[in-house]
């Protein structure tokens, strides 16, 4: 009779993890993880492992990110007249979940690999922005934003909703560790330390707005895009935790009402609930434990 209920649990927890990881276009297995420090692409006791091993945190720091990405508006335009991302949200979702997870957690090579196919790909992302100005998706400047938006967003995604909090010295390194990627895939001057990256981001601002491409991908996105109520909901819940994260001033540009003391409480509360429960039916990805 035991061993019936156990088998039963499982299934039912097999099942809910599928569901939560299909409702966020991870349809894929992720890569395995490659331990051998001798041929992973980061370390194997990364700090990135921590930070992008916990679905709950990245999918507020990677909305975050998104919404971030909008006020550059040569960035907007390359993804307005370039992506299907609308037709096909989850579908680009998957192949960003699949980028991070190989660049993590993958060897040298599968890492190299997947980045030629970004740089490939960015190739042909070229054309004029909204203000007669010509952008191109690997010009280093460019990707150096891009960078900056997902490797801050995560980080503080972390550090709000996950289970323990890093340390100011783990959070420089979880820095560090991204500028490799961030060099080998052409970014400028990638930070070293969370005080350069914040400086980095804020360097950007007298460059930022959101044009009329970003309001409508703000809008698609801050909507919805996922099917049945209860995705819906989380969705919701998991926008407003993204907001919350990110610099008051990219939320003033972003349109985005700065929320009351109370809301903020009540967001904050909700969003550590619901990060739990997806916790508990996708657990973290195991990996070599750092010092926190």
């Amino acid at each position: 009779m035991i061993r019936r209920r156990e088998v039963a649990t499982s299934r039912f927890r097999q099942r809910v993890n599928t569901r939560i990881r299909h409702a966020v276009g991870l349809t894929q297995d992720p890569p395995p993880a490659c331990d051998d420090p001798t041929l992973s692409y980061l370390p194997v006791d990364a700090v990135a492992r921590l930070v992008h091993g916990d679905l709950s945190t990245m999918i507020i720091g990677g909305l975050a990110s998104l919404f971030l990405q909008m006020l550059h508006p040569h960035a907007m335009a390359g993804v307005a007249q370039h992506s299907r991302y609308q037709k096909d949200a989850l579908g680009r979702l998957l192949q960003t979940a699949n980028f991070i997870g190989r660049t993590t957690y993958g060897s040298k090579s599968m890492a190299a690999l997947d980045i030629e196919r970004v740089l490939a790909v960015h190739e042909a992302v070229r054309g004029v922005a909204d203000d007669g100005v010509a952008y191109y998706a690997n010009d280093p400047h460019l990707l150096a934003w891009v960078h900056a938006c997902e490797s801050a967003m995560f980080l503080a995604a972390y550090q709000r909703y996950a289970r323990v909090r890093l340390s100011a010295a783990a959070a420089d390194t979880y820095v560090s560790e991204m500028a490799q990627l961030a060099r080998d895939l052409g970014a400028q001057a990638p930070p070293r330390t969370l005080a350069e990256l914040t400086a980095q981001l804020a360097a950007f601002r007298p460059e930022l707005r959101l044009s009329a491409a970003g309001v409508e991908a703000r809008d698609f996105v801050a909507h919805g895009f996922v099917h049945g109520a209860l995705q819906r909901g989380a969705q919701r819940l998991f926008v407003q935790s993204a907001y919350g994260i990110m610099p008051d001033w990219a939320r003033d540009q972003l349109g985005v009402a700065a929320s009351t003391r109370a809301r903020t409480r009540v967001v904050t509360g909700a969003s550590h609930v619901l990060c739990a429960v997806v916790r508990r039916f996708v657990p973290p990805t195991e990996r070599v434990r750092v010092n926190l």
